[in-house]
């Protein structure tokens, strides 16, 4: 299979998706002509044109409500967000427009959009464009939430968010974007809701998502040499939530730790945690713990948000706790 990084990735699945549907269009800051903030969108403006990629000013409450109308009269739009951080502007599109437009025609209006772009840290970026928002659009009913971690997932993912017929936050991060990994030939799809086992195990099961499924699984390949046995799981999308898959690890293993670049409060960590204590009480052997970002807004020096974040060692170390 080939190796591709998943700016690649992401690319290709906006180059199939376009070439396969003349509905489908890219609207954002930089998207045309500099190839992407993070040059996702690299070539696909001499590709398709500028009827196809626009770029837009600096306004993302303007861009998110222009993709919405599009999307009502049959157009399937990619509205990209060079950052998840300046989403927060375009709230009241995203959160009462977009999600409860279908409610409350009563089905009678889809609504096929794909937002995108990186949420997180990014590398000494500060506390204003280094946040996490996926428990922000997790709450709210009528938008589905896609969190993919590989090169691979997040080709089949964003196809298979660009052919939704729902509204679909894409969450993707900046740290990701280098990472490299193997994808299948030909064209494939990966379907929303459908979490996936990375790694086997017995001993202790780990839940992560996005960047830090990186990190979960350098940990859990790590802790082998420990003769710790390690299941990594992958919800992948997180509404819908494939829960019986984390079940069924969980009845393996009966022990979870839950990874996450969220801060601890109110977090979709704390509700995935919620749910297997309600759902598999009897099956844990030890409490649900979650390893988080730390409570702070981001700090901009390169070395501090090191300590902030959760990485390799910090997973490891829980999990020498955990079994000790």
């Amino acid at each position: 299979m080939p190796t591709v990084t998943v700016r690649e990735a992401l690319n290709q699945a906006l180059d199939e998706e376009m070439a396969r549907d003349r509905r489908v269009f890219i609207i954002g800051e930089e998207v045309g002509h500099y190839n992407g903030p993070y040059k996702v969108t690299q070539g696909l403006l001499a590709k398709y044109g500028e009827d196809r990629v626009l770029d837009t000013p600096i306004a993302e409450e303007g861009f998110a409500g222009i993709g919405i109308g599009a999307a009502l009269v049959g157009l399937r739009p990619v509205v990209e967000f060079m950052t998840w951080n300046f989403s927060l502007v375009a709230l009241d599109q995203i959160v009462n427009n977009a999600a409860k437009i279908r409610y409350m025609s009563g089905g009678q209006f889809e609504l096929p959009i794909v937002f995108r772009g990186p949420q997180g840290a990014g590398g000494a970026l500060a506390a204003q464009h280094s946040q996490i928002f996926e428990n922000y659009y997790a709450y709210v009913p009528g938008l589905k939430v896609v969190a993919g971690g590989t090169a691979k997932d997040m080709k089949g993912l964003l196809k298979a968010a660009i052919r939704d017929d729902d509204p679909v936050i894409f969450l993707e991060s900046e740290k990701m974007y280098n990472l490299s990994g193997e994808i299948p030939e030909g064209e494939y799809l990966i379907p929303i809701g459908k979490a996936d086992v990375k790694k086997e195990g017995t001993d202790l099961t780990l839940i992560a998502w996005g960047l830090t499924l990186t990190y979960a699984l350098q940990a859990a390949h790590e802790m082998e040499k420990e003769k710790i046995s390690v299941e990594v799981v992958d919800p992948r999308t997180l509404r819908p939530l494939d829960l019986s898959t984390i079940l069924a690890s969980v009845a393996k293993t009966h022990r979870v730790l839950i990874v996450q670049e969220a801060w601890p409060i109110a977090s979709f960590g704390e509700h995935i945690a919620y749910l297997i204590q309600k759902e598999a009480f009897d099956e844990l052997d030890a409490p649900v713990e979650i390893l988080s970002s730390e409570d702070v807004p981001m700090p901009y020096a390169f070395p501090l948000e090191e300590l902030v974040l959760p990485n390799v060692a910090k997973i490891q170390a829980h999990i020498r706790h955990m079994l000790s």
